[in-house]
């Protein structure tokens, strides 16, 4: 991995309890570097689908999302 340097987030207690597995911390932190790296060029749009092809290639499905997305609703 190339050079990095350490940032905050504000993030939910949720998702800062994932970030302590050190395996989902570092998957987590090489999408927000390749997610800013295209943000930060101007390419929201690239940088979306950039992030949706990468997550139907790992296996992500849209009966997947809706199940998760359910999940969160019902939470909150």
């Amino acid at each position: 991995m190339p050079e990095t340097v350490p940032v905050t987030l504000d993030v939910t207690p949720e998702a800062a309890a994932a970030l302590q597995d050190p395996a989902t911390r570092a998957r987590v932190e090489r999408l927000v570097s390749r997610a800013a790296r295209l943000v930060g060029a101007g390419h929201l749009f690239a940088a979306m689908d950039a992030l949706s092809e990468e997550a139907r290639r790992r296996g992500l499905t849209d009966e997947i999302l809706q199940e998760e997305l359910a999940a969160y609703n019902a939470e909150r």
